[in-house]
């Protein structure tokens, strides 16, 4: 048998510009990085259930479009690791751009009146979102996006911080764990990048159950998809405080956190 590596697979050769440290096709013949597809499911299932909650609380669509838009990532990242096309590719990465700007609309915003739009932040995401798209479609160096991702995220956990410090401190809970998930995450994506050869040494060694534990990357999917699902639940909390809401974070089944708000209380 071949190397996992270099498995045939139903989508054919690769055209992405980037591979992962998963062996394409070792569990699937129609999934090229299973466990770095299938770990997208809490891109998608939570958000589509914070969505539905926000529409039911009659709350601001900006925040119905920030839960879709984690969905719309969760979505595009699970096609490209499927199928390990350029075209998914992109459908991965462009989402993350737009929503990150959603997530920095929503942070920024939350402490203005209702029915209010903040238009010259709005044009400058929008541009910025624009130009970021222009110029990976023509240089496709996956670098330049890490970078103006990157930075997407740094503008958020700098508003972040400064909400969980001086406005609501009693939200640091929220805030902090957001933040470490998020960070636990980035460091088990490096590991995956720069320790690869090791691992799949490792893995060679160990039953295949136990070697997806292994899978870094599909942590790292894990982890920043819980990370951005309470960063949106921390921005959510933070408006209905102001708009004199009373948010409660409940967890299903004790585990899962949501988000339920009650109207304000009539005089």
């Amino acid at each position: 048998m071949a190397p996992a590596a270099d498995r045939e697979g139903y989508w054919g050769p690769p055209t992405s510009t980037l591979e992962w440290c998963e062996e394409n096709y070792a569990v699937s013949y129609y999934i090229a990085e299973f466990w770095n597809t299938v770990s997208n499911l809490i891109f998608i299932l939570p958000p589509i259930y914070g969505a539905i909650q926000t529409y039911k609380d009659g709350l601001e669509k900006r925040y119905l479009a920030a839960y879709l838009c984690l969905t719309a990532v969760g979505l595009g990242s699970w096609c490209f690791h499927m199928t390990l096309k350029y075209e998914m590719q992109l459908l991965d990465e462009l989402p993350m751009i737009y929503s990150c700007c959603v997530f920095v609309y929503c942070l920024y915003e939350c402490f203005k009146y209702k029915n209010t739009v903040n238009y010259p932040l709005l044009f400058l995401l929008i541009t910025y979102s624009f130009v970021v798209s222009i110029v990976y479609l023509n240089l496709k160096e996956p670098v330049f996006h890490q970078i103006m991702y990157g930075t997407l995220v740094s503008i958020i956990v700098l508003r972040s911080v400064y909400i969980v410090l001086w406005v609501y401190p009693w939200l640091r809970g929220l805030g902090y764990t957001s933040l470490t998930v998020f960070l636990m995450g980035f460091f088990l994506w490096n590991v995956d990048n720069i320790f690869c050869d090791k691992l799949r040494a490792l893995r060679e060694k160990m039953p295949p159950v136990v070697g997806a534990v292994t899978q870094f990357h599909a942590w790292w999917h894990i982890l920043t998809g819980l990370g951005s699902y309470l960063h949106i639940l921390l921005s959510l909390y933070t408006r209905t405080l102001f708009l004199k809401h009373r948010p409660k974070v409940k967890f299903i089944f004790g585990i899962w956190p949501v988000l339920l708000v009650e109207p304000p209380k009539k005089l």
